[in-house]
């Protein structure tokens, strides 16, 4: 539209400028043998062509030439022919007045989809993408999508899709992707260690879904799990459930190490108490010699016969005086 206004103006400007070129648009003054006199009117008139001449051509060759920026593809389509050309980065031809133009960008961009106030593509809003579970449950899904468009078929996005692509293709797929995938799938694998399995397939399932448009998906990320505020309590419950049982666990099982040290300990002093009893049954002196064992060794003693033991510490110390 720009192009054409700006046609126009020319046209218009080219108009006068002819006219008063022709003389339409002066004010002739004749002599006395009929001869026509130039007048001011056409002298301002020439000198306004010779400047506004190069001047137009200098606003055509300005809205002419286009920078493309690093990264970027513009898509040039020529109104007469009904062309397509794709001018890559750098500076590029543009013809006036007949061109439509489009700029993509070709390099790796970021489709954020999350709850938290200020991220994400729609951040005024929860954006999460909330999907069932295998049981029915529902989780809250943030994720991010890296991306980049085939810069072999950007002009076949432009006349099919048109540059709103990733409203119009990426979030839509990702989003049936999700929903299918996370409803294959029980909460407590959502929410453990198969997240990653999880991801990858969401992964091949989006790439193979998309890339035949000319979308290249360079990964999609699982940012965050959220559940409902009663799924969030009750695995809390669980949690503290679980931690409870641990602990009761392993009471019992000291329990039961105390238990068993304490038969072996029995069994240890059984299997003493028959040792004794077989060394009585042999030699009934056996618990004479038992009972000096006992005693402090700072007692002498002496065993006279076998109803008698003696204390001889009394008998020494009196010698040694």
């Amino acid at each position: 539209m720009m192009g054409l206004f700006l046609f126009l103006m020319l046209v218009a400007g080219a108009g006068v400028l002819w006219r008063f070129l022709s003389g339409r648009g002066a004010v002739h003054v004749h002599d006395a043998d009929g001869r026509r006199i130039s007048t001011d009117g056409t002298v301002v008139a020439r000198t306004l062509a010779i400047i506004a001449g190069p001047l137009l051509l200098l606003i055509v060759l300005a809205t002419s030439f286009r920078v493309v920026p690093v990264g970027h593809a513009l898509v040039i389509f020529n109104t007469l022919t009904r062309g397509f050309r794709l001018a890559r980065q750098g500076i590029t031809f543009v013809p006036p007045f007949v061109s439509v133009t489009a700029d993509y960008d070709l390099r790796r961009l970021e489709y954020t989809m999350s709850g938290v106030s200020g991220e994400g593509r729609r951040a005024n809003i929860d954006d999460s993408l909330w999907s069932p579970t295998q049981e029915g449950l529902q989780v809250g899904i943030d994720l991010t999508v890296w991306h980049h468009v085939d810069p072999r078929q950007v002009i076949a996005i432009h006349q099919k899709i048109g540059p709103d692509y990733e409203e119009k293709i990426i979030r839509p797929a990702v989003r049936s992707v999700i929903r299918l995938v996370i409803s294959e799938y029980p909460v407590m694998d959502v929410y453990s260690a198969r997240r990653a399995q999880i991801q990858d397939e969401i992964n091949r399932k989006i790439k193979s879904l998309v890339e035949k448009d000319g979308f290249l998906i360079d990964e999609v990320v699982l940012r965050d799990v959220r559940f409902t505020p009663e799924f969030s309590k009750a695995i809390e419950a669980k949690q503290i459930a679980q931690q409870a049982a641990e602990q009761m666990r392993y009471t019992l099982e000291k329990e039961g190490k105390e238990a068993e040290r304490k038969v072996i300990e029995a069994r240890g002093r059984a299997n003493a108490i028959e040792v004794i009893n077989r060394a009585l049954a042999q030699n009934p002196n056996y618990i004479k010699y038992l009972y000096v064992d006992k005693l402090s060794d700072k007692i002498a003693v002496i065993v006279s016969d076998q109803n008698t033991i003696m204390d001889l510490k009394g008998i020494l110390g009196e010698r040694s005086k």
